[in-house]
C-alpha cells in the first residue's frame, strides 16, 4: 500500500476507534453536542410548564436536560448525528408540555432537524410556527393531538424531504370542535411538492374541499389518513390504486361520494375505511382479489346490490363492517371461509334468507351483528361452535319457530346477547345450576316469553336486562330479587302481564340500578321505590294504589319520572317539587290525587315538563311555579283548579306547551301587561272547557312571535324528546322519553303519543268569551289548529284567518257569528281538512273550490242564512255570490216551534258545569227541552 494511502486509512480509523472507545466507556462518554444546539434546547425547555397529569401514559422527558450533563445528545427524546454531533432528532411526544410556541422559538434554531415529533402535548391553541419552513431537512413532521389551531402554515408546502405528515387530532372534546383548517393554502396547495410522502394523516383538520386528484401520482404513499376532514365532491379513485397504499382512512366524510375501482392483484391495501361517507354503487367481485385486506369498514354508506361471493377469498381479513347500508339478497356462504375473522357487522341492511350455518365456521369471531334486516328461520344451532363469541345481536329480523337458548348459554365468553323483535318463541331445555356463559347484556323484547327465564337465576354479571313486549304473567319472582344485585345498570319489564313482586321489599334491591321501566303491566299494590341511583323511572300504566311514598324523593338523581295512568291517591308530595336538582320530567297524571298543587318549586331545578293532569287537584296554581326558568310543558288540565288566569306564567322563557282545560278557571285574561311576560316561546294553548270570560286577549295575539314565525310545514321534523343514553360495558344504550298530549283535534280529542315543535294550536273552545274574533288573530301565521267553538262570540269571521295558511283545524261552531264566510278562506287555506261553522248565524253563499269542495253539510248546520253546496239550499240565481237563500216551505211553527240555539256545556265540550251558554230564543217549549233546561237549571244551582 502506498504511504499517502495508507495515511489516509489511518486518519479514517483512529477517529471512528476513538468514537467507539469513547462510547463503550462507563466513565467519559463522547460529547459531540453543540453548545449552541444546547442553549437551544434549553431556552425551548424553559418555554413550557412541564405537569404530566396522573391519568395521562406520559413522561416528562425534558424535565431531565441539563441534569444528565452537558452531552444533550444523551438528552431524552434528542437524537444527534453521530459524526457531526448535529441534533438531527426531536421526539417529545406525551412529554407533558404547556405552552404556547410561536416563530421566535429557539426550536427554530436547530436547523438540522430531520424528525420532529411534538404530539401529545397541550400547545395551548397555538398557531402552528411558519417557521416550520425553515426546517428544510425534515423528513417527518408529527405536530398531532397537541391543541394546535388555525390556519396550517403556507410554509409547510416548502419541506419537499417530508415522508410522514401528520398534523391529526387537534380538536377540543367538549363541545367537539375541529382546531386546524386547510383555506390558505388549500390541501392541494399543501402537499402538491411534497411528493415524497408515505404518510399522511390529517384526521380531524377541517378541509371541507376536495381531495385533491394530484393524489393519485404520490407513488410512494402507504398511509393516507383524511378522518372527519369535511370533505366533499368526488374522490379520485386512482388512490387505490396507488401501488405502495396499505392504509385509507376516509371515514366520517359525509359528504365525500365516490365508488370503488376494479382492483388487481398486485393491490397491496390492508386497511379500508369509508364508514359515514357517501361512498354508493355495488361492490366490485375483483375486491376478492385483495390478498392483503385485513380491515374493511364500509358501514353507513350507501352501497347497493349483493354481497360478491368473492368476498370470501380474504384469507387475511380480521375486521368486516357492511353496516347501514342497501345490500340485498342473501348473506353469502362464502364469508364461512374468512377463517381469521374476528368482527362481522352486516346490521341495517335488506339482506333475507337463512343465517348461513358457515357463519359457524368462523371459530375466531367474537363480534356478530345481524340486526336490522329480513332474515328468515333461526339462529342455527351450531352456534355453540364460536366459543370465542363476545357479541352477538339478531334483533328486529323475521326469525321465527323455536329458538333454545341453551347453545348460547354454552359460549363461555358471551357477554352480550340480543334476540329482540323476531317472531321466535325462546325455550331453554336447561335447568341445571350451571353458570353457563357469563352475560352481561341481554335483550329478550319481544321473544314470547311466558315467564321469566330459568337462566338468569344463574346471572350475577348482569348490567342490561330487557325482557319488555312479551306475554309474563303473575308475580316478579323472588328470585329474581338475588339476580345481578350489585351490577344490574338497566331493566325493562314494560309491555307485559305482571302483576306484582314476590314477597319484594318496597325499595327494590339493586343497588346501582340507573334506568327502570315497568310501563303497561298490571302491578297492582303500593308504589315501588327504586334505588337512589335511579335517573330514569316510569311505571305508568298500571294499576297501582295508595299515596306516593314520600321515600320516592330520596332518589335525588331522578331526571325522568312517570308514575301516570294508575289509582294513586292522596296529595302529591312536597319533596318532589324541592328535592332533586336533576328532575327534568315529572309526570303524574291521570290519577287520584287531590289536595293542593305543590307550592315549594325551588329556584335553580332543571325540571322541562310537568304533568299533573287528570287528577282532582284543587286550589290555586302557585306562583313559585316561576322558579322553573327551564320549563318547556306544563299540564295542569282536568282538574278541579279554581283561580284566574295566571299571567304571571308568561314569564317562563322556554314555556311551549300550556294546557289548563277543564278546570275552573274564571275572569277575563286581557292584554298582557308588559313585553316580559308575553310567553315568548308558547306555541299550544289550551284553555277549553273552563269559565273564562270577556273578549279574546289580542294583544296576545300580537305578541305569540313562536307562533307566527316557525318553520312552515316542509320543516324537518323535530320532536319534543328528553334523549337519554347511557355506556354498558362500552355499549350505548340510547334511551328517549318523549312529551306527550291530548287536545282537540279535528273534532276529536286526539292524543299526540310524540308532539313535533312546530306544532301550533289555540283551543278556547266551551268557555264565555264574547265580542268579536280579532283581526290580530291573523298574526299566528303557524297556528295548526284553532278551536273558539262554544262560546258567545259575535261578529263576522275576520278574514285575517285566511292568513293562517298552515291551519288544518278550524272550530267556530255554536257562537254568535253573523255574515258571510269570507271567499278568502277557500282560496288560502290550502291544509284545511276540518272546518266545523255550525250553530251560527251566517248568511251567504258557501264558498266553493279547494278544501271547500270536500267539506260535508254538517260543517255548516244550524246557519239558516247559508245556501249552496254542501247544502241542499240553493241560493237565489239573481243574488250573486252573496245570494240569499230560497225560502223554505217549512215554517218554525210547523218544525216544533223553534227558532232558537241552545249550547249546553257538554255538547261538543263534554258535561263538566252543567251550566247553559250561548243565546236562547224560544217561540214554543216542547216537554223535553222544558224538562231538560229546568233540570239542568236546578243542577246548576246546586252547584
Amino acid at each position: 500500500m502506498r504511504p499517502s494511502l495508507a495515511f489516509a486509512c489511518f486518519l479514517l480509523i483512529v477517529p471512528l476507534f476513538q468514537f467507539t472507545a469513547f462510547s463503550s466507556s462507563s466513565e467519559q462518554p463522547a460529547v459531540l453536542c453543540h453548545s449552541d444546539e444546547r442553549l437551544a434546547l434549553m431556552q425551548f425547555k424553559e418555554s413550557f410548564i412541564i405537569a404530566c397529569a396522573a391519568t395521562l401514559s406520559s413522561y416528562p422527558k425534558a424535565a431531565s436536560w441539563g441534569s444528565r450533563g452537558k452531552d444533550c445528545c444523551s438528552w431524552d427524546g434528542v437524537e444527534c448525528d453521530q459524526m457531526t454531533g448535529v441534533v438531527i432528532g426531536l421526539d417529545l411526544s406525551a412529554a407533558c408540555l404547556s405552552g404556547s410556541i410561536n416563530s421566535s422559538s429557539s426550536l427554530f434554531r436547530l436547523l438540522h432537524l430531520q424528525k420532529l415529533n411534538l404530539a401529545l402535548n397541550h400547545f395551548n391553541h397555538s398557531l402552528i410556527p411558519s417557521a416550520l419552513g425553515n426546517l428544510s431537512m425534515l423528513t417527518s413532521l408529527n405536530l398531532s393531538s397537541s391543541v394546535f389551531s388555525g390556519q396550517i402554515p403556507s410554509e409547510i408546502s416548502k419541506l419537499y424531504r417530508l415522508s410522514t405528515l401528520d398534523l391529526s387530532n387537534n380538536l377540543d372534546t367538549n363541545p367537539f370542535r375541529r382546531l386546524l383548517e386547510l383555506r390558505k393554502p388549500d390541501l392541494k396547495s399543501l402537499i402538491q411538492n411534497l411528493t415524497n410522502l408515505e404518510n399522511l394523516d390529517l384526521s380531524f383538520v377541517d378541509v371541507a374541499s376536495p381531495v385533491p386528484s394530484v393524489l393519485a401520482n404520490f407513488s410512494s404513499l402507504t398511509t393516507l389518513n383524511l378522518e372527519r376532514c369535511g370533505l366533499q365532491d368526488m374522490f379520485p379513485s386512482a388512490i387505490f390504486q396507488l401501488p405502495r397504499l396499505e392504509t385509507i382512512r376516509l371515514s366520517n366524510n359525509s359528504n365525500l361520494i365516490g365508488n370503488l375501482p376494479e382492483f388487481n392483484f398486485s393491490t397491496k391495501l390492508k386497511t379500508l375505511e369509508l364508514w359515514n361517507t357517501s361512498f354508493s354503487g355495488e361492490l366490485p367481485a375483483t375486491i376478492g382479489n385483495i390478498d392483503s385486506m385485513e380491515f374493511l369498514e364500509l358501514g353507513y354508506c350507501s352501497f347497493r346490490g349483493l354481497v360478491p361471493s368473492t368476498l370470501g377469498n380474504l384469507p387475511n381479513l380480521k375486521f368486516l363492517d357492511l353496516s347501514i347500508n342497501y345490500f340485498n339478497g342473501s348473506i353469502p356462504a362464502t364469508l364461512g371461509n374468512l377463517t381469521k375473522l374476528n368482527y362481522l357487522n352486516l346490521q341495517g341492511n335488506n339482506f333475507s334468507g337463512f343465517i348461513p350455518p358457515e357463519l359457524t365456521n368462523l371459530t375466531q369471531l367474537t363480534h356478530l351483528d345481524l340486526q336490522q334486516n329480513k332474515l328468515q328461520g333461526s339462529v342455527p344451532g351450531s352456534i355453540r361452535r364460536l366459543q370465542k363469541l363476545v357479541y352477538f345481536n339478531c334483533d328486529y329480523n323475521r326469525l321465527g319457530g323455536i329458538l333454545e337458548v341453551d347453545p348460547f348459554l354454552e359460549l363461555k365468553k358471551l357477554q352480550n346477547l340480543f334476540l329482540s323483535m323476531n317472531d321466535f318463541r325462546l325455550v331453554s331445555r336447561n335447568h341445571s345450576n350451571a353458570t353457563g356463559a357469563p352475560l352481561v347484556n341481554i335483550g329478550l323484547r319481544n321473544c314470547h316469553l311466558t315467564e321469566f327465564p330459568y337462566f338468569l337465576r344463574n346471572q350475577h354479571r348482569l348490567q342490561l336486562l330487557d325482557l319488555s313486549s312479551n306475554r309474563i304473567e303473575g308475580q316478579i319472582p323472588q328470585w329474581m330479587s338475588k339476580v345481578s344485585v350489585e351490577t344490574l345498570l338497566f331493566l325493562d319489564l314494560s309491555n307485559n302481564s305482571i302483576a306484582g313482586f314476590d314477597e319484594f321489599p318496597l325499595l327494590l334491591p339493586w343497588s346501582n340500578l340507573q334506568y327502570l321501566k315497568l310501563d303497561s303491566n298490571i302491578l297492582q299494590g303500593s308504589l315501588p321505590v327504586p334505588p337512589v341511583s335511579t335517573v330514569f323511572y316510569t311505571i305508568s300504566n298500571n294499576s297501582l294504589r295508595g299515596g306516593i311514598p314520600q321515600l320516592l324523593c330520596n332518589v335525588s338523581s331522578l331526571s325522568i319520572l312517570d308514575i301516570s295512568q294508575n289509582n294513586l291517591s292522596g296529595n302529591i308530595p312536597l319533596c318532589l317539587s324541592n328535592s332533586s336538582k336533576h328532575l327534568v320530567v315529572l309526570k303524574v297524571s291521570s290519577n287520584n290525587l287531590h289536595g293542593a298543587i305543590p307550592s315549594g318549586w325551588a329556584s335553580g331545578n332543571r325540571l322541562k315538563m310537568i304533568d299533573l293532569g287528570r287528577n282532582k287537584l284543587q286550589g290555586r296554581i302557585p306562583q313559585s311555579l316561576m322558579a322553573c326558568r327551564m320549563l318547556e310543558y306544563l299540564d295542569l288540565g282536568n282538574n278541579q283548579i279554581g283561580d284566574a288566569f295566571p299571567s304571571w306564567l308568561g314569564s317562563l322563557p322556554e314555556l311551549n306547551i300550556l294546557i289548563l282545560s277543564s278546570n275552573a278557571l274564571y275572569g277575563t285574561i286581557g292584554d298582557p301587561k308588559s313585553n316580559l311576560s308575553v310567553f315568548p316561546k308558547l306555541r299550544v294553548i289550551d284553555l277549553s272547557r273552563n269559565r273564562f270570560n270577556g273578549a279574546l286577549p289580542s294583544g296576545y295575539f300580537e305578541r305569540w312571535i313562536s307562533m307566527a314565525s316557525l318553520g312552515g310545514k316542509n320543516s324537518q321534523p323535530i320532536y319534543m324528546v328528553e334523549n337519554w343514553a347511557m355506556t354498558i360495558n362500552s355499549l350505548q344504550v340510547p334511551r328517549s322519553f318523549a312529551y306527550s298530549m291530548t287536545i282537540t283535534n279535528k273534532g276529536t280529542e286526539m292524543k299526540y303519543p310524540v308532539i313535533i315543535r312546530t306544532l301550533a294550536a289555540i283551543d278556547f273552545s266551551c268557555n264565555r268569551f264574547d265580542g268579536e274574533i280579532p283581526e290580530s288573530i291573523g298574526n299566528l301565521k303557524q297556528i295548526r289548529l284553532l278551536n273558539f267553538s262554544n262560546n258567545n262570540l259575535d261578529g263576522g269571521i275576520p278574514k285575517a284567518i285566511a292568513d293562517l295558511t298552515n291551519l288544518e283545524s278550524l272550530d267556530l261552531s255554536r257562537n254568535e257569528l253573523e255574515g258571510r264566510i269570507p271567499l278568502e278562506l277557500s282560496s288560502q287555506l290550502n291544509f284545511l281538512a276540518f272546518l266545523n261553522l255550525s250553530d251560527n248565524h251566517l248568511t251567504g253563499l258557501i264558498p266553493q273550490g279547494r278544501q271547500f269542495d270536500n267539506f260535508e253539510s254538517s260543517s255548516f248546520d244550524g246557519n239558516p242564512g247559508l245556501c249552496g253546496k254542501p247544502l241542499v239550499k240553493e241560493c237565489n240565481s239573481n243574488s250573486g255570490a252573496g245570494g240569499l237563500p230560497t225560502p223554505s216551505s217549512t215554517s218554525s211553527e210547523e218544525s216544533g216551534g223553534l227558532d232558537w240555539k241552545v249550547v249546553l256545556l257538554g255538547y261538543g265540550c263534554g258535561f263538566l258545569f252543567g251550566a247553559v251558554i250561548g243565546h236562547v230564543v224560544i217561540k214554543k217549549k216542547p216537554n223535553w227541552f222544558a224538562k231538560i233546561f229546568s233540570e239542568t237549571h236546578r243542577r246548576r244551582q246546586r252547584s
